[in-house]
């Protein structure tokens, strides 16, 4: 920030949110900039949804977005709010995210509250002030939302006041912080895009070293499995039923009221996608492999579906527990987490592999020395790959620091920009 010149003089603003503003900026009671639109829906209006991600955009927009339908209004559709572009929206959730911009007319849910422009002001300057966190904040304060189960209300907003420049200066600061955060967004998408790329890498190279070994000189065979492809030589192909005991006999599943009552929680808790809570007991002492038994991430693969679980654990009936007859476990690990599960799943609206299905899965099977090696050789690509990750996402932070830093500044007259830079 200090790239940026201040401006020549400030006052105290009165607010303890805002602190001190720039001499020649007025202090004004919000409900003299934003008045309550009450405008019932029209007949034409298309609905729109409130988001914190995207402002107030039509509810086909949105879901295409997101990439899945979102619940339809049916009933009262009478009472909805009626939305104009440049308005703003207090959601049910304001108190945690701010308050949202629409882009588009249409209609809103009757339970939100839509402020319209009382005065001539730069939407996008408030744009940007309804997200400070300082703002957001000031609002929190206006009632316990948390504890009491509240909705953000007019009259919640009506009780924080506005710092409101000259409206030249609003529209300066609104098209400086377009430009400026549309720079820092380029960049952090950029950081996300390498960050895929390692994980795209890591995947591949993985599946080389688990299907074909680290020695590419070595002659190769037809597997027999699509997924697998071709093998060294003198590798075998075995089905899991052959190359791993099944434990699932020895789960227990606990209802969240069972788990509710623990007060000791010193053990995880696993589920189909991981460790979903503590608990006072464990029921395994071994290290082991669990793999997903159901949920969606059996198909999207957003999540590992294998999974090692050391020293004293829960599991619950929502995962698979396979202990190897023999080898390397790290090296099960990663050939059970390149395995295609695709034609052995089942059902559409709850996908499940079953234990039968999970059983007749065919995995490469390395002599002793080699999966020693390639868990090795992985273990080291794997830190080298992961420290390069965490580059990017310290990266990430800091850009995304930067950008809500250089917002609340500039909103809040922290720092002056000058005409030149837009």
């Amino acid at each position: 920030m200090t790239a940026f010149p201040k401006y020549p003089k400030y006052k105290d603003s009165g607010l303890e949110w805002l602190g001190e503003v720039p001499e020649h900026w007025e202090i004004s009671r919000s409900r003299r900039v934003f008045t309550q639109r009450k405008e019932l829906a029209r007949k034409d209006d298309q609905q729109l949804s409130a988001t914190q991600a995207y402002g107030v955009i039509p509810q086909a927009d949105y879901e295409e977005r997101i990439g899945r339908h979102v619940v339809k209004i049916s009933m009262h559709l009478e009472k909805r709010r009626h939305v104009e572009p440049d308005d703003f929206v207090i959601s049910m959730r304001s108190f945690q995210g701010g308050l949202e911009r629409a882009w588009a007319r249409g209609a809103i849910r009757s339970s939100y509250t839509v402020l319209e422009p009382a005065i001539k002001v730069a939407p996008s300057y408030f744009a940007y002030l309804f997200k400070c966190p300082q703002y957001i904040g000031a609002l929190q304060s206006t009632g316990n939302f948390i504890r009491d189960g509240q909705d953000l209300t007019y009259q919640n907003y009506i009780l924080v006041d506005l710092p409101l420049p000259p409206l030249a200066e609003q529209e300066r600061i609104g098209a400086f912080l377009d430009e400026k955060t549309a720079e820092i967004d380029r960049l952090i998408a950029k950081k996300q895009r390498q960050i895929e790329l390692l994980d795209e890498q890591k995947a591949i190279l993985i599946n080389r070293a688990v299907t074909r070994g680290l020695h590419p000189q070595a002659e190769l065979q037809d597997s027999g499995i699509p997924w697998i492809g071709a093998i060294p030589k003198h590798w075998k192909v075995g089905r899991v039923r052959h190359l791993f005991h099944n434990l699932d006999n020895r789960r227990v599943p606990l209802s969240a009221v069972d788990r509710g009552r623990m007060t000791k929680r010193l053990y995880d808790y696993y589920g189909a996608s991981g460790v979903i809570d503590q608990v006072d007991d464990f029921l395994y002492d071994e290290d082991l492999l669990l793999i997903a038994e159901d949920g969606a991430n059996l198909v999207m693969r957003n999540l590992p579906l294998a999974i090692i679980a050391r020293g004293k654990y829960w599991v619950n009936n929502h995962a698979h527990i396979l202990k190897p007859k023999s080898g390397v476990l790290e090296y099960w690990f990663h050939a059970l987490e390149c395995a295609d599960y695709s034609t052995s799943i089942t059902g559409a609206a709850q996908p499940k592999l079953t234990k039968d299905a999970l059983a007749d899965i065919s995995l490469p099977h390395p002599p002793l020395a080699e999966q020693e090696e390639i868990v090795r050789e992985l273990t080291s690509l794997c830190d080298k790959l992961k420290k390069a990750s965490q580059l990017f996402e310290s990266q990430i932070q800091t850009l995304q620091t930067l950008r809500s830093t250089l917002i609340a500044h500039a909103v809040t007259g922290k720092i002056a920009i000058p005409a030149a830079t837009v």
